[in-house]
């Protein structure tokens, strides 16, 4: 019996840096029962033969064909799950409208359990199927639909981190879709974070729960206190919006005469397990403050191209040294892709450099050193996400987690312009960043597991 439960041969791609790209050409990765990479050989090395001729007839050893590469499973840091029923729709109205008008009437159906049932389950399998094998989600107030969300995250093998939603402010919630008051709110998240930690022993890449204010407008001084005294006393993750729009960032302001992030520091919202997203308006204040407690920003690039009234300075607040990973905020961002955010992430941090307004003239138009390269995106959608929720994941590395997504550039219906046998394999990840489709994903496992297959 091997010692092995999989042994894996191919050519990967994982970060080395925040800017660079290690391309694992031909190596082996084995893997042991808890679904963590104990071993990579490359070619060079003195045992890999031997290794190849002991292991390559086995049933659990599994040779990529040509045209195939792993890359790390992706990390979504924002993805709101019940909004999966409203993707791609009502994106063209203010951020405090579509809340109102969309948003809220849609969260509100999910205390009908059948309803959740049939949304979750379909989003989790679609983001499995875009390479997603870790989400960060937000559900909705409803403490059951919430525990729901977490047990199909269970059953289909992803790696989900749930937050029950906290949303107690009478004055600031519509009446149809809010906690009852502070009290329950804070009774519902500690029973809900108490579920989910039992529920995290039955599954083997792990279910988390996470302390959830929607944002500071949701929620009262009374509920921001307790939940930051939760996530203490129970060491959970935590998640919010942070300074995303004009309208998020003055509200906070008004109310506090304080900027969001020293708001949320100040309920003990801040630290190694926080992740806020947006960010757009952090000043550089905020920022060292986020490095300094170890909070991370979930950067949403095409949510902000709609709701954030601005473009994130990514590159300046990496600098910074603050932890910066990618979401795809379903459904304020209408692709649950994270191939397509990084896409975007690219292209708007080069309209920051650059500018956009051909009246002013160039050396004055854009912000210099904003632009960041497809393999610094790559890096916020795999080890920058695993280094934002304090996990081992987004690499493929030793003691890692073999979280992977098969790509195969040959697909008839998505084959990738690759015509030489011999292109050099940087211009071929760069080819997979930029033009692969859920047709080329053929495989996606997580923690060792299997978890979809195309095919």
């Amino acid at each position: 019996m091997s010692e092995y439960t999989h042994i894996f041969k191919g050519t990967a791609f994982t970060s080395k840096s925040a800017t660079d790209v290690h391309i694992l050409k031909d190596y082996l990765f084995f893997i042991n029962a808890d679904g963590m990479i104990v071993k990579t050989i490359a070619p060079e090395q003195a045992d890999y033969q031997q290794l190849l001729i002991t292991y390559q007839d086995q049933n659990n050893f599994h040779a990529l064909a040509e045209g195939q590469y792993f890359l790390p499973g992706f990390v979504d840091l924002h993805v709101h799950a019940p909004q999966w029923a409203q993707s791609g729709t009502a994106l063209d109205i203010p951020l405090y409208d579509w809340l109102n008008t969309y948003t809220f009437p849609i969260e509100s159906k999910f205390s009908d359990l059948a309803f959740a049932q049939e949304v979750y389950e379909d989003l989790v399998s679609t983001l499995l199927a875009n390479g997603t094998t870790t989400s960060l989600y937000f559900a909705t107030v409803h403490k059951e639909a919430s525990v729901l969300l977490a047990k199909i995250c269970a059953e289909k093998g992803q790696r989900g981190l749930v937050g029950k939603v906290v949303m107690d402010d009478l004055e600031q919630n519509p009446d149809f879709y809010r906690d009852e008051n502070t009290k329950t709110a804070l009774e519902d998240t500690e029973e809900f974070i108490l579920a989910v930690k039992n529920l995290a022993k039955t599954t083997k890449q792990g279910v988390y729960p996470v302390v959830t204010p929607r944002f500071i407008p949701s929620c009262t001084d009374g509920a921001l206190k307790g939940l930051g005294e939760l996530a203490a006393k129970y060491d959970t993750h935590i998640q919010s919006h942070c300074s995303e729009s004009d309208w998020e960032h003055s509200y906070v302001k008004e109310r506090f005469n304080k900027n969001d992030a020293v708001a949320l520091h100040n309920f003990g919202l801040l630290g190694e397990k926080s992740v806020m997203a947006h960010c757009n308006f952090l000043s550089d204040e905020d920022a060292r403050l986020f490095a300094e407690t170890g909070t991370a920003i979930g950067h949403c690039p095409i949510s902000n191209a709609y709701f954030a009234n601005s473009v994130i300075p990514i590159a300046r607040f990496h600098a910074m040294g603050v932890d910066i990973g990618l979401g795809s905020d379903v459904s304020g961002g209408f692709s649950p892709s994270l191939f397509d955010n990084a896409r975007q992430a690219v292209m708007s941090s080069r309209m920051l450099e650059d500018g956009v307004d051909t009246t002013i003239s160039a050396e004055k138009r854009g912000v210099p050193n904003s632009r960041i390269t497809i393999n610094e995106a790559f890096y916020l959608a795999t080890a920058g996400g695993g280094e934002s929720l304090s996990l081992p994941i987004g690499r493929l590395q030793e003691n890692y987690t073999w979280d992977v997504q098969i790509i195969d550039t040959k697909i008839p219906t998505a084959r990738l312009p690759i015509f030489d046998p011999n292109e050099d394999l940087h211009d071929i990840f760069q080819k997979i960043m930029y033009l692969v489709r859920p047709e080329n994903i053929r495989e996606v496992w997580v923690q060792g597991n299997k978890v979809h297959r195309r095919g």
